[in-house]
């Protein structure tokens, strides 16, 4: 696989953007129907707090001086370095810290430290009158899924999958380009730059073109949301998914989830991101692809449908504002994803 393909550049979305507009359908209504939070300027400041799995003050080092060379400020938020089993502190701690990044005037985006597990636990206990008001960039993945999700359901905020500070590396000056390039996508969706990615052909896509609001995250916390006052509605919208430690009979049962609730009939496109598989136990194969499991679920449905996108448990996990409008190409050169 070329490495080359999935790599993102400003000069590439907008080079890619006029091929769009032919067939872009979102109507200005539907752009209004998410806010926007403001983009950051130099100056602004980034709080990063832990609410879902634990890390150390030391492991967070590098994004702090990598965000602050961007030109922004720091706020560390009280729960780095807190350890409440695999927790980054309790959960009243880590509650109460990133209730205060949310009403903090002076904090201009959240980004979540790392993933895990955990946040499902406080969500509900969030108060967002305040973020409703003045919304803010929440950047993060994996878990964080449970946020987009609460967000895209209950407040119509777009929010930033991405990868978060345990994915910075250490060394700049040894970090690889794909490295490089998917922190610095962090950084293009933060401030409101272009963003347009592009993944290799494969023969299990399903060409087609469409555009609509693009929504989605880790696969086994949208299941699990199913029914909350955080599911997340798919209808009309690009969803992407990915997940990682599954085996692929859970990632099938998942998928007929989705399907059985509808989340799989309206969709405008469907991205499928990396999907790191746990091996079949010996006797106990399971028959099915990540490819056959995904098609099967889809064959009914006549939108494109993309696989092996730069997104996910993976290097190659690119920044995506969610919320937010796209247009969706798939064809035999590849796929293609801009936001409009």
């Amino acid at each position: 696989m070329n490495r080359k393909l999935f790599l993102s550049s400003f000069a590439a979305a907008t080079t890619l953007l006029p091929c769009f507009k032919t067939f872009a359908n979102i109507t200005a209504t539907e752009n209004l129907t998410f806010k926007i939070p403001p983009y950051l300027q130099p100056g602004d400041t980034i709080g990063i707090t832990s609410p879902a799995g634990y890390i150390t003050l030391a492991q967070i080092q590098s994004s702090v001086i990598e965000m602050e060379r961007w030109g922004f400020k720091v706020k560390i938020g009280e729960t780095i370095g807190k350890k409440d089993f695999t927790y980054g502190g309790t959960d009243d701690e880590r509650l109460k810290d990133f209730q205060s990044m949310l009403d903090d005037p002076n904090i201009t985006a959240i980004m979540c430290a790392r993933g895990g597990y955990g946040f499902v636990r406080i969500i509900d206990r969030l108060n967002f009158e305040n973020f409703a008001r003045r919304p803010k960039w929440i950047i993060g993945f994996s878990d964080i899924t449970v946020l987009h999700c609460h967000l895209s359901a209950n407040h119509h905020v777009a929010s930033i999958h991405s990868k978060m500070c345990n994915s910075f590396p250490d060394d700049w000056e040894n970090a690889d380009q794909t490295q490089m390039e998917t922190i610095l996508s962090i950084k293009n969706a933060l401030t409101g730059t272009a963003l347009g990615y592009n993944a290799p052909p494969n023969i299990n896509n399903r060409t087609g073109k469409s555009s609509g609001i693009l929504v989605g995250g880790n696969l086994s916390i949208i299941e699990t949301l199913a029914g909350s006052v955080s599911d997340l509605d798919t209808a009309h919208k690009i969803l992407f998914i990915e997940d990682t430690g599954e085996y692929l009979y859970s990632i099938d049962r998942m998928l007929w989830n989705l399907k059985r609730s509808g989340k799989l009939s309206n969709l405008k496109g469907l991205i499928v991101g990396g999907f790191k598989v746990k091996p079949d136990d010996v006797g106990e194969e399971f028959g099915k692809d990540i490819y056959e499991i995904v098609n099967e679920k889809v064959q009914d449905y006549q939108y494109p449908v993309a696989f092996d996108f730069p997104v996910g448990h993976q290097r190659n996990n690119f920044a995506l504002r969610c919320g937010t409008a796209h247009s969706l190409l798939v064809d035999e050169s590849g796929t293609k994803l801009i936001a409009t």
